[in-house]
């Protein structure tokens, strides 16, 4: 699958020119392209959803069977990155919505799910039930985050 690395210097909406909010989810997929150089000196990459089905199906079905969410929009990218023992997998929707899963391998380490909405875009019926924190960001302007843990076990893809 094609690969690209997301750069957080030079902001670009290249892959995701569908979204209504392109710019503001351009910066929030920068946002964590470049949390991921700074904690872990790794390189954030993305590729088109439909060349990681695998990935994108694991996290749909987390959603479903956790918490009964099915995203109503269409998945525009997917990165994969697998760091110090954590595998993580992002969603970038095109309503600007940004999902992330959190998958530590040790039996007893972290499992979440976190949400980020793109500013600019409404809070999705999906999600209404959730409570967003307000975050400022250079590249994004504002984010809304929330999470949840994830209770049971899902194979990695």
């Amino acid at each position: 699958m094609p690969i690209e690395p997301v750069s957080f210097t030079d902001v670009s909406i290249g892959g995701l020119e569908y979204s209504p909010v392109a710019e503001a989810l351009a910066g929030l997929r920068a946002n964590e392209a470049r949390y991921f150089s700074n904690k872990y000196k790794h390189t954030f990459s993305v590729a088109p959803a439909a060349e990681a089905p695998e990935a994108l199906a694991w996290v749909e079905e987390i959603l479903q069977s956790e918490r009964e969410i099915v995203p109503t929009s269409p998945a525009l990218e997917v990165s994969i990155n697998d760091v110090d023992g954590i595998f993580w997998v992002h969603v970038f929707y095109e309503s600007g919505l940004a999902v992330n899963v959190l998958w530590t391998r040790e039996d007893s380490g972290k499992r979440a799910v976190g949400f980020k909405l793109s500013a600019g875009m409404e809070v999705p019926p999906e999600l209404s039930a959730f409570k967003f924190a307000r975050q400022k960001s250079k590249l994004a302007g504002e984010i809304r985050g929330s999470y949840f843990v994830i209770k049971g076990e899902h194979p990695l893809p």
